[in-house]
């Protein structure tokens, strides 16, 4: 164990014991090859701690431990009311545990510290409670056909469960799939992000102490060309759940093809804010600023296209540069006044930073922002002005792509089927919002907006009771509420002859 786990210190002080190392089985161990990859802090660019990174041999030990644990009637033939207690049990260790996960979230993610202890870790702990409850009514039904037939179906478990989780919410979205999956009886084995992976390390051994079964939960490390690609190509696994970009999930869903295992994927958005004449203008502004710019832009449902109809537009983008320039602090994500910490990584960051010099030569007007911030600390750190772009047509990349940064695109228009056409006008379809006072043209627009969430007077207020999901190239399947319940669960259909006689 010695070489398995470090002692670190984080830089608000608190000090922790880090595990390095691979958790299947309920136990930590190295990868096979040995190899390993650093998690980086993106406040100053320091090495945190290498951690162990699986290969396809690892792998196969995941899932042949999660096989097994399926199988085995410690968990198989467990109550629904013991499992739900272990859930309720993970989610009060997750508490006492809060503050020390959301620093290392922090850390190696680069999110204030307050968004990630009072905001994120609240709702990993809500979730956990939430499919704890769940537990003990999962359940079938009764189908009349004729008296000479009894006909019922059975809600069962999937079996062993492939989970990859992405980098902007590591510990909110492994609970999403996590919740779901052990309510309902599945095994897993979960493939953190490379970027940051040390929160759900972390995580590991509160599954074990809450009394899990061995290979109920695996959780591995791994770079996901590798140990992604192994799980989605595995044959020993199921099911495949994916949070990330389109087009790692377009290839997921390709590799899942081997074996037709059943699919959830969560992916890209490039999602619309319509803002009519008649919204409240102010709160129209605050939050579009907060569906932009909360968790530095690394939000798939990010309201990244901001669509404002012309009577109030000039307004509103005076409005929304003073928002952005009184709330939107750059700073160190451990002071509590900081609202925006630095982009996960160098890459994320290069990224935001070339899409920037496209928006210039593409035309569009830079009214903020669009330089690197080098004010925290000695200057490093992925940090990146909140930025704005206004004259943006529909044909520049800038409004067409998924840029994942504090970068948004204000636009104008004239009409609501005007507005329609254009917010319809992606390959995506995940998150959208509507501002405006008429009630009836919000439901209109709801209704008539191509995506799989539509938010009036509000954006991004996503809560674990409701279905969350895209249409088009934004997903398939549906994470949170009772339907997630649904992707975890085959319904059997059981027939009992009553009496017809052959």
């Amino acid at each position: 164990m010695s070489d398995l786990a470090v002692e670190l210190t984080a830089p608000n002080g608190v000090k922790y014991t880090q595990p390095i190392g691979l958790f299947i089985n309920n136990e930590w161990v190295r990868s096979k090859k040995g190899e390993k990859f650093a998690s980086i802090n993106p406040t100053d660019e320091s090495e945190i701690v290498s951690v162990y990174a699986a290969d396809p041999e690892d792998v196969d030990d995941a899932v042949a431990a999660a096989r097994k644990a399926f199988k085995d009637p410690s968990w198989r033939d467990m109550s629904t009311t013991d499992r739900a207690d272990l859930m309720f049990k993970l989610a009060s260790l997750i508490e006492e545990h809060k503050e020390t996960l959301a620093t290392i979230e922090t850390w190696d993610n680069g999110k204030p510290y307050t968004v990630a202890r009072d905001e994120d870790l609240g709702e990993v702990i809500g979730c956990f409670k939430y499919y704890a409850g769940w537990a003990d009514k999962v359940h079938g039904q009764v189908i009349d056909t004729s008296p000479a037939k009894l006909a019922y179906t059975i809600r069962e478990p999937l079996g062993v469960c492939g989970q990859i989780i992405p980098w902007n919410y590591p510990l909110a979205m492994a609970a999403w799939k996590l919740g779901p999956a052990l309510c309902c009886g599945n095994t897993v084995v979960l493939k953190a992000a490379e970027q940051t992976p040390l929160s759900i390390l972390y995580f590991a051994n509160l599954v074990k102490e809450a009394g899990f079964p061995p290979g109920v939960v695996n959780i591995l490390n791994g770079h996901g060309r590798v140990a992604g690609h192994a799980i989605a190509s595995h044959l020993g696994i199921d099911k495949i759940a994916f949070t990330g970009s389109t087009a790692t999930g377009r290839e997921i869903m390709k590799t899942a093809a081997i074996n037709l295992k059943n699919i959830t994927l969560e992916t890209g958005g490039k999602s619309p804010l319509l803002v009519f004449d008649d919204a409240d203008l102010d709160q129209a502004v605050k939050w579009a600023h907060i569906g932009i710019m909360s968790n530095m832009g690394q939000i798939c449902t990010a309201t990244s296209r901001v669509l404002v109809q012309e009577g109030v537009y000039e307004k509103f983008v005076e409005t929304f540069k003073a928002q952005v320039k009184t709330t939107s602090k750059v700073g160190d994500p451990f002071a509590d006044d900081t609202f925006q910490g630095p982009q996960v990584t160098r890459a994320q960051y290069d990224r935001i930073l070339s899409y920037i010099e496209t928006g210039k030569s593409e035309g569009a007007t830079l009214v903020a922002g669009g330089t690197a911030h080098k004010n925290v600390g000695a200057g490093k750190g992925f940090f990146i002005e909140p930025t704005v772009f206004t004259n943006v047509t529909d044909d520049m990349k800038i409004y067409r792509d998924e840029i994942f940064g504090p970068f948004v695109v204000i636009s104008s228009f004239k009409t609501e089927e005007e507005a329609l056409e254009r917010a319809n006008d992606t390959t995506y379809g995940l998150g959208s919002a509507v501002f405006t006072r008429d009630i009836t043209r919000g439901h209109r627009v709801a209704r008539r907006i191509e995506a799989g969430m539509v938010w009036i007077n509000s954006s991004n207020d996503s809560d674990i009771h409701v279905p969350f999901g895209g249409v088009k190239m934004s997903g398939v399947g549906r994470e949170l509420g009772e339907a997630g319940l649904d992707a975890y669960t085959n319904k059997k259909a059981v027939h009992v002859n009553l009496g017809t006689i052959l």
